[in-house]
């Protein structure tokens, strides 16, 4: 079977939006799992009796494994298949859930949180590529739109979900959940999603690439993962850090030289495909400002559980989920810069509101502004993505979105951890800079200080005890006061982040997606034709 009859066969309206909904499965099986295991870590540190170095492991294996996974998936699509692959993927998350919720011990539940990951690590990327091949270049925006709901609602419900089964069910259902939906999709996946072209495996598999891949990724990740908490007088992290550095530089240079590599490198040649890279790259550090740091706000000052914490940001999940096929639809009728521009604008608006919140701003307030960025976030995510992948010949689809998730991984660990070093490091500085003002010289504070000891006189301490208990309930205040503000500064800063975004978006190619003729999925095909015959001739 050509990719032309392959194209023809699936474009079918029925198929192509069930095999949709079989993908949409997966991808977010493997999004809430990534959330809604975080809130499971206090319960399995006391199950398990384990310390935080060693309980980390369950999420650091995780990630680390579904790192490495990655970069292999562009081969094993075009040697195995699509479909056999995503059923594999998603039959091992499969098996690998059940395994954690059976889970006797610390070191058993990372070895199967590893087992998962192998599974998890696959789906995302050769979801987005099974996308991308059976839908016409005219319709991939609303494709993707309805794919990406899945992860935007996921991160969103997964703290709620979380919580409520911890309190209501047991701990071990945030794992088995995942068992009958992991089943309903592999039967769903084998009788509706057909098989892609093969490409023959000659014996030139790209070991180079694989080994230098594994090891630069998973130590970069490992050190980027360690967030504001590296020692850096610990020599482990100075050596895995350069040695990842080194690992990436051999892997890009045999890529370069490779006849079949691992990842076609050269794919960043296309204009559009790297400019959306960057965009999506910078965008995932707006991101970051709710889906990392708003939680932030929520729990640690406000003093909400994860639970409450997931209902007041649950709204702004549905708010993105709802946005991103409208987003997908308009993307196919009028390009990427009409949709995203105004999204990113709203995204900077809610985002500035974000960085003014305080210990009293109403929660109707944070829930509205969280809707509304989530508004924003629902027609400036997958647009930019859609355009830069509709770049891509259609013969370099697989390796084209494991290239994208490598990065979009490695984007996210850096802002992560940027994020984390801004927070802490800010939190610091506004310590210093107002614990310099708690002075006997400095009359409000002494007033503060002789309130809070009557406060605690009154409550039957001496008045030694009492006063000790006024400059410590000082010293607290300060600091929360000094971490809000840090919180505030971390927000603002992706405001510029998201005004840079806007600037590379008015720089994409004013490229439509498509437009209908009497046969659009021939016209889609035409199109796509073209433009692989063209990139083919640059990449040559």
């Amino acid at each position: 079977m050509t990719e032309h009859h392959l194209s023809e066969s699936a474009g079918d309206g029925l198929y192509k939006w069930s095999a949709l909904f079989v993908v949409v499965i997966g991808t977010f099986m493997v999004m809430l799992d990534s959330s809604i295991v975080n809130i499971a870590i206090p319960k399995m540190m006391n199950v398990f009796g384990s310390d935080l170095d060693s309980v980390k492991w369950i999420l650091t294996g995780y990630t680390l494994t579904m790192g490495a996974i990655v970069p292999i998936t562009g081969f094993l699509s075009d040697t195995f298949g699509v479909k056999k692959l995503f059923i594999f993927a998603l039959s091992f998350f499969t098996v690998g859930s059940f395994l954690c919720g059976f889970a006797w011990s610390n070191n058993a539940m990372v070895i199967f949180r590893i087992v998962q990951a192998i599974g998890g690590g696959a789906i995302m990327p050769v979801g987005m590529s099974y996308i991308m091949q059976i839908f016409p270049v005219h319709e991939r925006g609303k494709a993707l739109g309805f794919w990406g709901i899945a992860s935007m609602a996921a991160p969103a419900i997964g703290p709620t979900l979380g919580g409520y089964i911890i309190q209501a069910i047991d701990w071990r259902f945030i794992f088995y959940v995942n068992v009958p939906i992991g089943i309903f999709g592999v039967f769903f996946a084998s009788i509706l999603l057909k098989e892609t072209p093969l490409k023959p495996y000659k014996g030139n598999f790209d070991y180079i690439g694989f080994f230098s891949s594994v090891a630069g990724i998973v130590s970069l990740l490992y050190v980027l993962g360690e967030g504001d908490t590296i020692d850096w007088g610990n020599i482990k992290f100075p050596l895995l850090l350069a040695f990842g550095v080194f690992c990436l530089l051999i892997f890009t240079v045999n890529e370069l030289m490779h006849p079949d590599p691992l990842l076609e490198l050269r794919v960043f040649k296309i204009y559009d495909f790297s400019l959306s890279q960057l965009i999506s790259g910078i965008t995932v550090l707006a991101l970051m400002g709710g889906v990392y740091v708003l939680p932030l706000f929520l729990q640690n000052l406000r003093g909400y559980t994860a639970m409450e914490t997931g209902l007041i940001l649950f709204p702004s999940a549905i708010a993105s989920g709802l946005m991103m096929p409208i987003s997908g639809t308009i993307f196919d009728k009028f390009g990427a810069k009409v949709v995203t521009v105004p999204g990113l604008l709203i995204l900077a608006y809610s985002t500035y509101e974000m960085s003014q919140f305080n210990m009293n701003t109403p929660v109707a307030t944070i829930t509205i502004m969280a809707t509304i960025r989530g508004l924003g976030l629902g027609l400036s995510m997958m647009p930019v993505n859609t355009a830069g992948m509709n770049a891509v010949p259609r013969h370099l689809f697989t390796k084209a979105t494991a290239l994208s998730t490598t990065v979009r991984s490695i984007f996210q660990a850096l802002a992560i951890t940027f994020m984390t070093t801004m927070i802490s490091n800010r939190t610091n500085y506004n310590y210093a800079r107002l614990a310099e003002q708690i002075t006997p010289f400095n009359p409000t504070s002494n007033d503060l200080v002789k309130a809070l000891q009557g406060v605690f006189m009154k409550s039957g301490l001496s008045q030694g005890s009492a006063q000790g208990a006024s400059i410590s309930t000082l010293g607290r205040l300060t600091y929360l006061q000094a971490y809000l503000d840090a919180i505030n500064y971390a927000i603002a800063i992706t405001v510029f982040a998201v005004f840079a975004a806007i600037i590379l978006v008015l720089m994409m190619s004013d490229k439509k997606a498509g437009k209908k003729k009497s046969d659009p999925s021939l016209a889609g095909e035409k199109g796509s034709h073209e433009s692989e015959a063209g990139v083919a001739t640059l990449m040559e």
